[in-house]
């Protein structure tokens, strides 16, 4: 694998530390755990959706041996020769990627791969794919893909229960829509036992979909930015699921739920594999604060816009720059 290749991409690759204390950010020791089949599950998901944007789904019923067979699958082919997994690349933006995220010069110390879920959009990098590895591959992605899309419906019917929202499948409709803009991705971090300081893996940004349910093996490296901009490092868990709440849900709820800021380092001598499923809403969907959400004389924070519209704005910037701000009624006179 060739990470590195000079001292601009080596620079990119340092993660900048604002309001961090020697590299070392405090573990996030009360990460908010929600069991779907506890009936107080939908008030615990809407409480930690407003202070973190982030939660942790356990008992959650999904097969350990599906999650695991499809773990080693990625891990063989992350593990093949480089120039066969070039031929999955690069992506369009889906398919085979290292180092570059992205087309605005976002870089990590990372590999991965980007599926497409969206039947409107082809993308022959993603099934380049399956051709390059054998069919059980193919098989193990959409049956994981299949039962996270039920795992998230049920997290989005809680949030709108818990929010009092009349129509409970407010949420996971827009989610079962048959052209749902949704995405998987896996992404693999080798282990940086030669660097000297601390580099990115995946460089801070939030995430655009609705949510993200994210399954990463038993290896540190997530951080996610608390509302008083400190980062804290979230213990693995490779038997949980977390669950990021992303910007269209908080323009939805008019900024009652926080779309989370996250990041992810690499471990010194321990590789780092997750898994992460975003589920998203059609391109034509208008995103909008819910009238039912908004009490009287509650101004809408954000402008009315497409997913469509959305998401080619907001790719046009780095990762780490606030893209949610830009759809903010009255947007701050400078984006970073």
């Amino acid at each position: 694998m060739v990470f590195l290749s000079g001292s601009s991409i080596s620079q990119q690759l340092l993660l900048p530390n604002p309001c961090m204390s020697n590299n070392t950010p405090s573990l996030l020791n009360e990460i908010p755990e929600i069991d779907l089949a506890d009936p107080h599950a939908k008030t615990l998901i809407v409480k930690a959706s407003q202070e973190f944007g982030f939660f942790k789904l356990v008992k959650h019923g999904i097969s350990m041996d599906l999650i695991a067979d499809l773990e080693a699958l990625a891990l063989n082919f992350f593990a093949i020769p480089q120039d066969h997994k070039d031929r999955a690349g690069p992506p369009d933006p889906f398919g085979y990627g290292s180092k570059n995220i992205g087309s605005n010069g976002d870089v990590g110390w990372i590999e991965y791969l980007l599926f497409n879920l969206n039947p409107e959009v082809v993308s022959p990098k993603s099934l380049t794919i399956f051709q390059e590895n054998p069919e059980n591959f193919r098989c193990a992605v959409e049956e994981y893909i299949s039962v996270i899309k039920k795992l998230s419906c049920q997290v989005l019917e809680l949030m709108a229960e818990g929010l009092g929202i009349e129509e409970k499948n407010t949420f996971s409709k827009l989610l079962r829509h048959e052209k749902s803009d949704c995405v998987f991705r896996m992404n693999y971090y080798p282990p940086c036992e030669d660097a000297e300081e601390q580099l990115i893996g995946f460089g801070e940004h939030t995430d655009p979909q609705m949510i993200s349910v994210l399954r990463s093996n038993n290896t540190s490296g997530l951080q996610i930015c608390l509302k008083d901009g400190t980062w804290v490092s979230v213990p693995p868990d490779n038997t949980s699921f977390f669950v990021n709440v992303g910007d269209t849900i908080q323009i939805m709820t008019n900024g009652r739920f926080k779309s989370v800021k996250h990041r992810v380092v690499p471990d010194t001598s321990r590789s780092r594999l997750s898994m992460i499923y975003f589920a998203g809403i059609a391109f034509n969907e208008k995103i909008r604060p819910l009238p039912c959400l908004m009490t009287n004389q509650e101004r809408s924070l954000y402008k009315e816009v497409t997913w469509f519209e959305f998401k080619n704005t907001s790719f046009k910037h780095r990762l780490s720059s606030n893209r949610i701000a830009l759809f903010l009624k009255s947007p701050p006179s400078h984006i970073n």
